[in-house]
């Protein structure tokens, strides 16, 4: 009688699990059929969609012209500086013009509309956002120095570039805002909810967003998309520019229309304060403090502050007791 082997063993249990792999092609078929059926989504079409990790390389590239000599391991000074941002930048325009085109392609068949020629109309406008870069610079020096100049815990420029999530997540909305406003499909909203899952700061990219803005800490900062905000204004961790709640039918109806505050220069908005509807407007240099709930305008020059709530202080009883049963054990 021949004995059974360990490898005996082997091939029976292969042989047995192999029967799940003859499985798969009938899921491959379930899985294509239900492509098109409209009860779920995919991307099944010969014009590929623009590509979200390009998108985000856009933004590292992005970052490497906005601050020069700061995201990379060699040295850079005045010899090879123009040799630098000329590679840069062209490298910037290829994969920047080759998602525009791939953005509006895919926004124009999606959308059935008249042909806009989307190679050459791609490239004009990523030229256009090259031709925004030193102003952009310009405006994010601005909110640096606004960093230093309201935070006692920055130490330099180069904490600030380096380190705060603040920073990078207005570089990523100005790059987006400008692309947004240059029409640009799908790519904005990538940007910025990229931002959002790296630094926990929401902000859409159609949101008008003034000069020398800090945001300090920033975790859970939410700003709308119709939101408008003045110059040198200030907001902390977990502040809430937003909408009020709406229905199907009027978020039909209000798509197109204003539902975020608007905020006026030098306003200064506490953590964790909520400012709610397109018709509220906060007034230029006010105080808006912590955990305010607000939904309706106030004038300029204006503190709004929760009324101070009754602490009560008292000693912990736990360690009263525990403190006593030691001493009642030590006598014993």
């Amino acid at each position: 009688m021949k004995r059974s082997t360990n490898g005996d063993k082997c091939k029976n249990t292969i042989k047995s699990v192999g029967q799940y792999r003859d499985e798969i092609p009938a899921i491959v078929d379930a899985l294509v059929s239900s492509c098109g059926s409209g009860g779920c989504f995919d991307h099944v079409s010969t014009e590929p969609i623009p590509y979200r990790e390009a998108i985000i390389d856009i933004l590292r590239r992005s970052a490497l012209i906005l601050y020069p000599g700061y995201f990379i391991p060699t040295r850079l000074d005045s010899t090879n500086l123009e040799y630098y941002l000329g590679q840069q930048v062209t490298s910037l325009y290829e994969i920047l013009s080759g998602q525009i085109v791939l953005a509006i392609r895919h926004d124009c068949i999606r959308k059935n509309q008249t042909c806009v020629h989307c190679e050459p109309l791609g490239h004009q406008l990523a030229i256009e956002f090259l031709h925004e870069l030193p102003a952009l610079r310009a405006m994010l020096a601005k909110d640096i120095r606004a960093a230093l100049d309201g935070d006692p815990a920055a130490g330099s420029y180069d904490e600030i570039i380096f380190s705060y999530p603040g920073i990078w997540a207005m570089m990523v909305y100005r790059i987006a805002h400008k692309l947004h406003h240059l029409n640009i499909p799908l790519m904005p909203r990538i940007m910025t909810e990229y931002a959002h899952s790296r630094t926990g700061i929401d902000i859409h990219p159609g949101a008008h967003i003034g000069e020398s803005f800090f945001i300090d800490h920033g975790t859970g900062v939410v700003i709308g998309e119709t939101c408008t905000i003045g110059d040198r204004v200030r907001v902390y961790q977990g502040v809430t520019l937003g909408a009020l709640s709406l229905s199907r039918a009027e978020c039909k109806r209000l798509r197109n229309q204003k539902r975020h505050p608007t905020i006026e220069d030098d306003v200064i908005i506490y953590a964790s304060a909520t400012i709610l509807g397109g018709d509220t407007v906060v007034g230029a240099r006010s105080v808006i403090g912590g955990n305010v709930w607000l939904t309706h305008s106030v004038p300029p020059d204006t503190e709004v502050f929760i009324q101070k709530q009754d602490l009560i202080f008292g000693a912990k009883k736990f360690k009263k007791q525990a403190l006593s049963k030691g001493l009642r054990k030590m006598k014993s």
